[in-house]
C-alpha cells in the first residue's frame, strides 16, 4: 500500500512526537533541515501518515433534502455530485474534511426511504451501513417542507443505532425560516441547527456542534494492546467452513452449520478461550461477488460482513484448499488488506486432499497469492480439527507484525545502506533518492519516506520486501508514503 505525498506546503498540524524520544526527534528534524525540507511539511506528513483512523461523520437524511450540498460545503469544494432532483447519490461516498484544526472524515449518502425496492433499496441499505459504521451522524432535514413520515422512519432507525446525532435543518435562507427549522424539535433529536447548505449560512455553528459530539482521532499507541479480547474476524467465500472453524475452536455448537451456501446472514461474535488466552471471534456471511452486483439478504450480508473487517484487528481469510483458488478469494483477501487488517490464511478442508491436489494448490499459491507471500499460513480442517492448535500461533505471529515499531536510527541506517547498494534507476537523466524516513504508526506499519524526487512504484515495492527481510511485518500490510522535496528557490514567499 503506497501513497505519494506532493509537496504543497500547507501542513499546518503541530507533531506530536512522542514515539520519538527528544534527542531523536531534534536530530530526525536536524537532518530534514539539512536536506532542504520545510520543518511544517515534514511534520505534516508524519502526522497525517501517523494518526489512528480518523473519526467518520455519516450524513444522512431522505431524498433531495440537500445533503450533497451540504457535504461540499464541509470539504470545502464541490466534488460531491449535485442536481436538483432526487436520487443522485446511490453509493456511500466518504471525503476528508477539517474544522477548527481537527480533520475527520464525511460519508455522504443516498436518500433514505421505506419500503422500497430494486436500486432503491440498495441505496437504503447503503446509509444504513454507513450510519452503523459512524461516530456520529448528521440528519439532513428540509425546514421548508417540514418533518416528514419518511423523516420520522428515519429518526428511528438513528435511535435504534444509538449514535450521536446532529439535526441540521436545511433550506433556511434567512431569519424568517428559523421558524420553520423551530418546528422540528418535534423530532425529538434535540436542537435543530439552521443551515442553508447552498449559501453556508449556519454551517460553521453545526460543524461546531459534530466536533462536539465527534471523538478525536485516536493517538498512535504503537503497538500497545488494545483493552479487551483481541479481535478476529472470519471471511470467505461461502460453504468453505468459517462457521465449522468456529464451533471447532469454541469446542461446541455455538452457530449454525448446514452444507447449503450463505447459511449465516449476521456477523456471529463469539467469546473463545484458545491457546491460553481469550479472543472474540466473529462468523461473517461468506462474500459471493462484487457487493454492488448483490441484491437482498446477499446484499445487506456483504455489507454487515465489510464491517466487521473494518471493526477487526485480525482477518483470518479461509480457502478451501479442494477448489482452485478463486478470483473471489483474491478479492477478499484484497479488502482485508485495504481496510489495514492483521491477515492469516487457513486452508480449510485439508484433510481432504490427495497428494496430486496438494501439488496444484502450492502451484496456485505462488501464483495467485504471490502479493500476499508474508501473510502467516495454516492447512486445517473444521471438520476434523487437525491442525487448529496452529491458528492460535499464526494469529499472534500476524498481531506482533502489525504492531512492530522500527526505531528512526535503525531505519535510516538500513535505508542508507539500501540506497547505496540498489540506487534508484536513472530516469529523464536524474536519480531519485531516498534520503530519510521514520515510521509514523502501527497497526498497520505505516511508513514516510522523504525523498529528493519522485520514486516510482517498482521501487517502493522493492523497498517493502527488503523491509520485511530485515525487520519481519509478517501477517501484516504496509503502507509506504513518499513525501518530495520542493525544488530549492520554489518556496512560497
Amino acid at each position: 500500500m503506497n501513497d505519494d505525498i506532493q509537496p504543497d506546503g500547507s501542513a499546518e498540524h503541530e507533531f506530536e512526537h512522542g514515539a520519538l524520544g527528544d534527542a531523536e526527534y531534534a536530530e530526525f528534524m536536524e537532518l530534514a533541515a539539512e536536506e532542504g525540507f520545510d520543518i511544517e511539511d515534514v511534520e505534516g506528513a508524519i502526522e497525517a501518515a501517523g494518526h489512528g483512523p480518523l473519526p467518520v461523520l455519516a450524513v444522512v437524511g431522505r431524498p433531495n433534502v440537500g445533503k450533497s450540498t451540504l457535504v461540499n460545503r464541509m470539504i470545502g469544494r464541490r466534488e460531491a455530485v449535485v442536481e436538483d432532483r432526487p436520487g443522485v447519490t446511490r453509493d456511500r461516498v466518504t471525503y476528508e474534511a477539517e474544522w477548527a484544526g481537527r480533520r475527520f472524515k464525511v460519508v455522504d449518502t443516498g436518500g433514505w426511504e421505506q419500503d422500497v425496492l430494486g436500486i432503491d433499496a440498495s441505496v437504503a441499505a447503503q446509509a444504513e451501513y454507513a450510519i452503523e459504521a459512524a461516530d456520529a451522524v448528521v440528519f439532513v432535514v428540509d425546514a421548508k417542507v417540514g418533518a416528514t413520515d419518511t423523516d420520522e422512519a428515519v429518526v428511528r432507525l438513528l435511535r435504534k443505532a444509538g449514535k450521536p446525532v446532529v439535526l441540521c435543518a436545511n433550506k433556511v435562507d434567512g431569519p424568517s425560516g428559523e421558524a420553520d427549522a423551530a418546528y422540528l424539535w418535534s423530532l425529538g433529536l434535540g436542537e435543530p441547527h439552521p443551515v442553508s447548505a447552498l449559501h453556508g449560512r449556519g454551517t460553521g455553528d453545526m460543524l461546531d456542534a459534530v466536533l462536539e459530539v465527534l471523538p478525536n482521532a485516536p493517538e498512535q499507541s504503537f503497538g500497545t494492546a488494545i483493552g479487551g479480547p483481541r479481535r478476529i474476524a472470519l471471511i470467505g467465500r461461502p460453504n468453505v467452513g468459517k462457521s465449522s472453524l468456529l464451533n471447532k475452536v469454541a469446542g461446541e455448537e455455538r452457530v449454525v452449520v448446514n452444507e447449503l451456501a450463505g447459511t449465516t446472514r449476521d456477523p456471529v461474535d463469539e467469546i473463545i478461550e484458545l491457546g491460553g488466552k481469550t479472543w472474540k471471534f466473529v462468523d461473517t456471511a461468506g462474500i459471493r461477488k462484487r457487493v454492488h452486483l448483490q441484491q437482498g439478504a446477499d446484499y445487506y450480508a456483504s455489507l454487515r460482513t465489510a464491517a466487521a473487517v473494518e471493526k477487526a484487528e485480525v482477518a483470518v481469510v479461509l480457502i478451501d484448499a479442494s477448489e482452485s483458488i478463486s478470483v473471489q478469494d483474491q478479492r477478499i483477501i484484497s479488502m482485508a488488506v485495504e481496510a489495514g487488517r492483521a491477515m492469516v490464511i487457513a486452508f480449510n478442508k485439508w484433510d481432504t486432499l490427495d497428494e496430486e491436489r496438494r501439488y496444484y494448490l502450492e502451484r496456485e499459491i505462488e501464483t495467485e497469492l504471490g502479493q500476499v507471500a508474508w501473510a502467516p499460513r495454516v492447512n486445517v480442517s473444521a471438520r476434523t480439527g487437525r491442525h487448529m492448535e496452529k491458528l492460535v500461533p499464526a494469529i499472534e505471529t500476524a498481531l506482533a507484525g502489525w504492531e512492530t515499531r522500527v526505531p528512526t536510527g535503525r531505519l535510516n541506517a538500513f535505508l542508507g545502506e539500501l540506497v547505496s547498494a540498489h540506487p534508484h534507476p536513472i530516469r529523464g537523466g536524474k536519480q531519485p533518492r531516498i534520503l530519510f524516513g521514520t515510521q509514523a504508526g502501527t497497526k498497520p506499519p505505516r511508513f514516510v519516506l522523504f525523498a529528493s524526487g519522485f520514486i516510482e512504484a517498482g521501487y517502493r515495492r522493492f523497498i517493502e520486501r527488503r523491509l520485511r527481510e530485515e525487520f519481519g511485518f509478517e501477517g501484516t500490510p504496509i503502507h509506504i508514503s513518499v513525501r518530495v522535496r520542493e525544488k530549492r528557490g520554489a518556496k512560497k514567499k
